[in-house]
């Protein structure tokens, strides 16, 4: 059924509504019919317009005025439906009108009926078409019955009785036949305006179904029962690093390994149980290790076969970096508690004994076995009041001296004294992409420099043949910036990326291993986050991310002091987990 928009503007609506087509139609009906009627009485255009019949031309402007009363009707917004079905009453009493005033059951305007009861096919039903050929045909043989029985006037002469039956019958059977035809029209038209809003509302729910899959943030891989891949959504993509076509046809084995026990535990699952998490690592084709939890799920069919599995996984490699996170501060923590009060007890005797042996030494004949001997003494103990010193900073730090300084100044400052150090060779060069612009941030200068210059010693020290050391600075979204310290010397393994912002872990620079700690320490402190990257023989990258808005300096408890974790959030202290590349 054809539906109105009422609240369509009139001179907007007009040309692209039914109504217009159909009064146009009309207008349109109407000239050719005058046209003929011209031709009929004339045989030609000899006759004037004032020799016509005044009935038939009567009958035409009356038409032309029901279209003009139509088209006011529909400026008044009546509901369309009832505007067309009023035309097609009014176009049935037209054409009898103009049928007994040219003739009757003989007037050649009797194929009116039939275009009338065509013409409803497009606009109603199947059931109202054929009402509509039944109306005809009962206007038509009730005018014949008004002639038959001398209550209106013949134009012309009347046919006999069995004529009359005749033309009558031949008449009806045809109206009953086109509007049979015409309703199996109407039928077909409205089915297959049926079909084409289904097709709609189908592409519409996939489209929409599609958005909704490619909005999860879970990766998505469907799959046949043979375990090979035909579609995936974005999230997918993104954590294993291949788009759709690169995944489709690719077995599952290939991602998540053997799953064929996942696969049987699935299809054991029933409706009310809850489907078991697995965990794995997926390799991207870059190399990097993606640590993921997944659930297969069975995929049915409409009619409730198994048709394929889902296997639906989020990225763990973020959770595990805040896991790891909170054990390093634990373990920090108990070192902490231990180190800090033994630290002073380390460094009174230790301060006694020095004296003691520069007393001696003064004694002592220089360059003599003993004074050497005294010597070593002097330059160990003094070694292990910097490490005591070292340990003390990162075990109870000063709160920093926020100021605004230029990133870029500071960075530059770091590479001129390290540019003149004794580890830094001729086969060593450094590549700094910084901004033009000065990069200003709220942090502590002296801190910030201290973290530059062990992130950069300790690339040096990883290239002892030679290399190059990039420093990278980057503004990032959400008023922050990023400094990345990239080398390509030795690298690391992923056991000693595990462990290092640990106090005396492994250091690739052959010192205590507390600089990165302090770094560590600092950057908390600075309210940002470090990020590690690297792999054995490829290399090292260590991002710092720190926030650009004027900051206070992270408070630390006394708790936090002797080792107890503080309230530092942990996502600001990710690290990227070992093993990547």
């Amino acid at each position: 059924m054809v539906s109105l928009n009422e609240k369509t503007p009139f001179a907007n609506n007009l040309q692209s509504s039914p109504i217009f087509r159909l009064i146009l139609g009309r207008f349109i009906t109407i000239f050719v019919l005058l046209v003929s009627g011209w031709f009929w009485y004339s045989g030609g255009l000899g006759v004037s317009f004032a020799e016509m019949p005044r009935a038939p031309i009567a009958i035409l402007i009356s038409s032309v005025s029901v279209g003009i009363a139509f088209l006011f009707l529909f400026a008044l917004r009546a509901p369309e439906s009832v505007q067309i079905r009023l035309q097609f009453l009014a176009d049935a009493i037209l054409i009898t009108w103009l049928v007994s005033m040219t003739g009757g059951i003989s007037s050649p305007y009797v194929t009116l009926y039939i275009i009338l009861i065509g013409v409803t096919s497009i606009y109603l039903r199947p059931l109202e078409t054929l009402l509509t050929a039944v109306g005809c045909s009962f206007l038509f043989v009730l005018m014949e019955l008004v002639f038959r029985f001398g209550l209106l006037e013949t134009v012309g002469p009347e046919p006999t009785f069995s004529k009359s039956i005749q033309i009558v019958s031949f008449n009806v059977v045809a109206f009953f036949a086109v509007g049979l035809l015409a309703s199996r029209l109407a039928d077909r038209r409205l089915s297959g305006e049926t079909l084409k809003e289904t097709a709609k509302s189908l592409a519409d729910l996939r489209a929409l179904h599609e958005r909704i899959v490619e909005s999860i943030r879970s990766g998505l891989i469907i799959t046949d029962r043979d375990g090979t891949i035909y579609t995936a959504n974005a999230a997918a993509s993104e954590m294993i690093g291949q788009n759709l076509e690169g995944l489709a046809g690719r077995s599952i084995t290939q991602l998540f390994g053997d799953v064929r026990e996942q696969i049987r535990l699935s299809e054991t699952i029933t409706a009310n149980e809850q489907l078991p998490r697995f965990e794995t690592d997926l390799r991207t084709p870059d190399g990097f290790a993606v640590h993921v939890g997944y659930s297969v799920s069975l995929l049915r069919s409409e009619d409730n076969e198994p048709t394929g599995y889902i296997f639906s996984f989020q990225d763990l490699s973020e959770i595990r970096s805040m896991e790891e996170s909170v054990r390093r501060k634990d373990r920090l923590a108990a070192v902490g508690r231990v180190g800090a009060g033994l630290a002073h007890e380390i460094r009174n005797p230790l301060g006694a004994m020095r004296g003691a042996i520069q007393l001696l030494e003064s004694k002592t004949e220089p360059g003599s076995v003993q004074a050497d001997l005294m010597g070593i003494i002097l330059r160990e103990s003094d070694r292990l009041n910097s490490i005591i010193t070292n340990f003390l900073n990162y075990a109870k730090p000063k709160v920093g001296d926020f100021v605004e300084i230029d990133v870029n100044d500071a960075i530059r400052d770091t590479v001129v004294l390290l540019k003149h150090g004794p580890d830094v060779k001729p086969e060593h060069s450094f590549d700094l992409d910084i901004p033009p612009e000065p990069v200003f941030l709220s942090a502590d200068e002296t801190q910030l420099k201290q973290v530059f210059w062990n992130l950069s010693r300790n690339a040096i020290n990883a290239m002892p043949s030679g290399g190059v050391l990039q420093i990278k600075v980057e503004r990032l979204p959400f008023d922050k910036i990023r400094i990345k310290f990239a080398d390509n010397g030795s690298g690391m393994p992923p056991e000693q990326v595990e462990k290092l912002f640990e106090p005396f872990s492994k250091s690739t620079s052959g010192g205590t291993g507390l600089g990165l700690s302090i770094v560590y320490q600092i950057v908390r402190d600075h309210n940002g986050s470090i990020n590690v990257r690297s792999a054995d023989g490829e290399g090292t990258t260590i991002t710092i991310e720190l926030p650009v808005g004027k900051k206070t300096p992270v408070e630390h408890s006394k708790n936090e002091l002797s080792g107890v974790a503080g309230e530092t959030p942990l996502a600001d202290l990710l690290v990227v987990s070992p093993g990547e590349k």
